[in-house]
C-alpha cells in the first residue's frame, strides 16, 4: 500500500503526537464557533509557528459529526502543473493516526480525463497539502475510521480551466457529507518574494499589505470569481493558493446556479501576519482564515 509520509513533521510542525495534539487543542479552543458548520474553509500551510493559531480559526467552524469526506485544495510549489493532481498514495501518514484516500472518488476524478497523477517525489516534496492534515486528524479524530480524505494538487490554472474543475466539484461541494479544504497563504511580500507593492496612503508597509489582502478578501467573501481574477491581474498579489481559491469559487458559482434556493456565505474570521514590515528590507507573509456555509 503506498504510504505518502509525514515529511514535514519535525520542522513545520511537531513530530511528537501527544506535543501536536495539545498545540491544535489550544489554538481550536482560542476560537469561536462563529460562521459553521463549514462546507469549506481557507485556511494557510506555514510551518505551524507562524499560522497555526490562524488557522484554528477555520478549523474550529467544521462539525465532524457531519463530514465524512474531505476535500483537500493546495496549490503547487515545486512543479509545474497545467492542470490538477490526485494522489497515488493509499493513504497519509501524520504524528496523529493515518489518513485514507477515498479511492471511490478518485476514480470518479479520474474519469473526468482532467486529473493528472503524483508521483510520490512530488507529493512529498510539496507541503501545501501537508500542513492541513495534522488539523485534519484533530479535529476528526472521534471519528477516526468514519471518513477519508481527497488531496488535489493544483496547477497553475487559467479562468476557464478554474471554471471546468469548479463545474466537476460543484456536486462534491454540494454534499454536506463533504468538506473541502482550500489551502492558501494571502501576500508574500519583500525583495526575496519579488514582490514590494507600496501604498504609501495607508501608514506603515504593513499596513499596506494588510490593506490589499483585505480588497482581495472581500472580494473573496461576495463570491465573485471574475473580480476575484482581476484584482489578483490588478496588483499581482502573491496568493499562493489563487487557483485554489479559484476552484472554490467557480464551484459555488456553479452550485447555485444548479439550485437557486440554495444560499452561500463566506466569511473571513482572522488575518495575522508573520512580521510586521516597515522598511524595503523586511519581508513578510500573511495568513487568513475563512469558513463557508450554504443553507
Amino acid at each position: 500500500m503506498p504510504v505518502r509520509r509525514a515529511t514535514h513533521a519535525g520542522s513545520w510542525y511537531s513530530d511528537s503526537a501527544s506535543e501536536l495534539s495539545r498545540q491544535l487543542d489550544y489554538w481550536l479552543n482560542q476560537a469561536d464557533l462563529s460562521h459553521g458548520p463549514a462546507r469549506a474553509i481557507i485556511a494557510p500551510h506555514a510551518g505551524y509557528q507562524y499560522c497555526g493559531e490562524c488557522s484554528g480559526f477555520a478549523y474550529r467552524q467544521i462539525s465532524p459529526v457531519v463530514v465524512r469526506t474531505i476535500f483537500i485544495l493546495g496549490p503547487s510549489h515545486h512543479v509545474r502543473l497545467a492542470g490538477c493532481a490526485l494522489s497515488s498514495a493509499k493513504k497519509y501518514k501524520t504524528p496523529l493516526y493515518d489518513l485514507h484516500i477515498d479511492m471511490a472518488i478518485n476514480t470518479e476524478l479520474e474519469k473526468t480525463g482532467q486529473f493528472e497523477e503524483m508521483d510520490m517525489d512530488t507529493d512529498e516534496n510539496e507541503h501545501s497539502i501537508e500542513m492541513h492534515l495534522p488539523y485534519v486528524a484533530k479535529v476528526m479524530e472521534n471519528y477516526k475510521n468514519q471518513f477519508s480524505i481527497v488531496p488535489i494538487l493544483v496547477g497553475s490554472l487559467s479562468p476557464d480551466r478554474e471554471a471546468c474543475y469548479g463545474r466537476i466539484l460543484a456536486p462534491y461541494l454540494a454534499d454536506p457529507k463533504n468538506l473541502f479544504i482550500i489551502s492558501s497563504d494571502f501576500c508574500h511580500w519583500g525583495h526575496r518574494f519579488r514582490y514590494t507593492h507600496y501604498d504609501q496612503s495607508c501608514g506603515n508597509i504593513h499596513q499596506s499589505i494588510e490593506q490589499l489582502d483585505r480588497v482581495g478578501m472581500n472580494i473573496i467573501e461576495n463570491l465573485n470569481a471574475t473580480e476575484f481574477t482581476n484584482y489578483l491581474k490588478k496588483f499581482g498579489n502573491t496568493i499562493c493558493g489563487r487557483h485554489p481559491i479559484g476552484v472554490l469559487l467557480q464551484a459555488i458559482q456553479e452550485l447555485l446556479r444548479n439550485d437557486s434556493s440554495q444560499n452561500a456565505s463566506l466569511k473571513f474570521l482572522k488575518y495575522a501576519q508573520s512580521s510586521q514590515c516597515r522598511n524595503m528590507n523586511d519581508s513578510s507573509v500573511s495568513y487568513a482564515a475563512a469558513a463557508l456555509v450554504i443553507d
